[in-house]
């Protein structure tokens, strides 16, 4: 049974062009319209009678409905969408969505299919959808065969939980994929959060303590510094909210941090171990060592969506709570006259990384994938899937055509691969091809091959052809297929 997508295909795309904001980030967008809608939307398949398992179709028992038909509807029939008009005060309050949040892997079938879903029964579209890019182990997918996988519980049993939070939300960009290795995570953690940070609590602690028995009070003795500090502290907030807001989570971790590295230049400026020294300067040492616990606190607060255990863990030493949201923008907030532990704990220890390798072989160890007898077929050099899956292969159009005047075997095709940038072909068939054999075609093109100067042009992929006998050879060609589509 058929879905018949083009009903709804122009209306979509007025939609996504009317609301630039709904499909983030914006060359998800570009991908869903070149690669999809403006080249012709097919009729969708709702059914399957290849297997049994799924929703049975209840008019026609030898067909199951597509997964991604009765998936998607879970979003509103799970909040008490009813089609009879009988929905639930639930389903009214909270739809349309305000955001979904998924996997870019998945981005056709949330900004496609459910939309064109939602507009077959006269119900809004969410109001954003967001894909956001992969975690790359080493640059690569993750793979149980090839042993590059890394599991949540070992990384937390080896670098603790809020250090796996704060790695993996702050090394996911915007809209590119983010790598993970052990050797980066072993440097965030000594650079970002046992010095920046764990290094900053520790000594704020230790001076409040050395120098006023713990006791933190604001003697109000206020220099420019002092001033600029403030500045800094009190703009983290709306810094924050407006990365959040875009959906740059990275981002809005790094405006903390800004403040904690403001915090740390600030103790190299004002320099509490010098002041500590001169008794007259008694009052403007307790102001600076306040602005620190007062900075902290704020900087703390911010911190807890991200890294929950710690923000409690830093407030509790600094003897006080989590402070409300809404105070965050007010500095001299944190009570006078408060004490600070007088037994510091270290937040986050340095990692010796000769140690911590030794961790990391025997976690590996346990995930190496085991060597199987290859199969030989006589003619043929076998490969693993993994190495097929190195291959990118995409539909792309040719739109131009011509010989190359310092090579009479070689053709210059301009191709259009589903992205912005044209992309430029050398191919060896100008014996079997004229360029109008090849104008309008959509042929195969291995995109990820390395760029190479064929007889003064740069030759960004290679088009897939056959040796159809002797001295014949012809293009693969696949019109009809949607520029950009992967070959698989």
């Amino acid at each position: 049974y058929f879905f018949k997508m083009s009903k709804y295909a122009d209306r979509l795309i007025d939609y996504i062009n009317k609301h630039p904001e709904f499909i983030q980030p914006p060359q998800r967008k570009t991908e869903m319209m070149n690669n999809f809608l403006l080249p012709g939307l097919q009729d969708l398949c709702v059914s399957r009678t290849s297997f049994k398992w799924g929703i049975p179709v209840d008019f026609d028992d030898k067909h199951v409905v597509y997964v991604w038909l009765d998936a998607l509807t879970n979003y509103i029939t799970g909040i008490g969408y009813d089609c009879d008009g009988n929905s639930t005060e639930q389903f009214k309050r909270d739809w349309p969505a305000d955001l979904h949040l998924i996997g870019k892997d998945i981005i056709r079938f949330h900004t496609i299919y459910w939309p064109i879903f939602l507009m077959a029964l006269d119900l809004p579209l969410p109001k954003q959808v967001f894909g956001h890019p992969w975690l790359l182990m080493n640059g690569g997918k993750m793979s149980k065969s090839k042993g590059n996988v890394i599991y949540a519980e070992d990384l937390v049993d080896l670098f603790g939980v809020d250090a796996v939070r704060y790695f993996v939300l702050h090394e996911m960009p915007f809209e590119s994929d983010g790598t993970i290795t052990w050797d980066l995570m072993i440097e965030r953690t000594n650079s970002d959060l046992a010095n920046t940070l764990g290094n900053l609590v520790n000594r704020t602690i230790s001076m409040t303590n050395k120098y006023f028995g713990g006791v933190v009070e604001n003697k109000n003795v206020v220099e420019d510094v002092d001033n600029d500090l403030k500045s800094v502290v009190l703009a983290t907030k709306n810094s924050v909210q407006t990365k959040m807001d875009q959906l740059r989570v990275a981002d809005a971790i790094s405006e903390i941090f800004t403040l904690f590295k403001r915090c740390n230049k600030y103790i190299d400026e004002t320099m509490p171990w010098a002041l500590a020294k001169d008794e007259a300067k008694a009052d403007r040492l307790s102001t600076v060592l306040y602005n620190l616990v007062e900075s902290i606190t704020i900087g703390a607060a911010l911190l807890t969506p991200f890294m929950p255990d710690t923000a409690e863990k830093i407030v509790a030493q600094l003897g006080t709570t989590l402070r409300a949201y809404d105070t965050l923008d007010t500095f001299g907030v944190y009570p006078n006259g408060g004490k600070v532990t007088d037994k510091p704990e270290i937040l986050f220890a340095r990692i010796d990384p000769k140690e911590m390798s030794e961790k990391i072989a025997a976690v590996e160890a346990k995930y190496a994938p085991k060597e199987e007898p290859k199969k030989e077929i006589e003619g043929l050099a076998q490969i693993n899937i993994e190495d097929f899956a190195k291959v990118e292969l995409r539909a792309a159009k040719v739109v131009a055509c011509e010989p190359i005047k310092r090579a009479k075997k070689l053709l210059k095709l301009t191709l259009d691969d589903g992205t912005s940038t044209p992309r430029t072909v050398a191919s060896g068939i100008a014996k079997w091809y004229k360029p109008e054999d090849l104008i309008g075609h959509t042929v195969i093109v291995v995109a990820n091959l390395k760029p190479a100067v064929l007889c003064g042009v740069e030759s960004q992929g290679m088009i897939l052809a056959a040796d159809a006998g002797e001295d014949d050879v012809r293009v693969v060609f696949v019109d009809g297929t949607p520029a950009g589509s992967k070959i698989r």
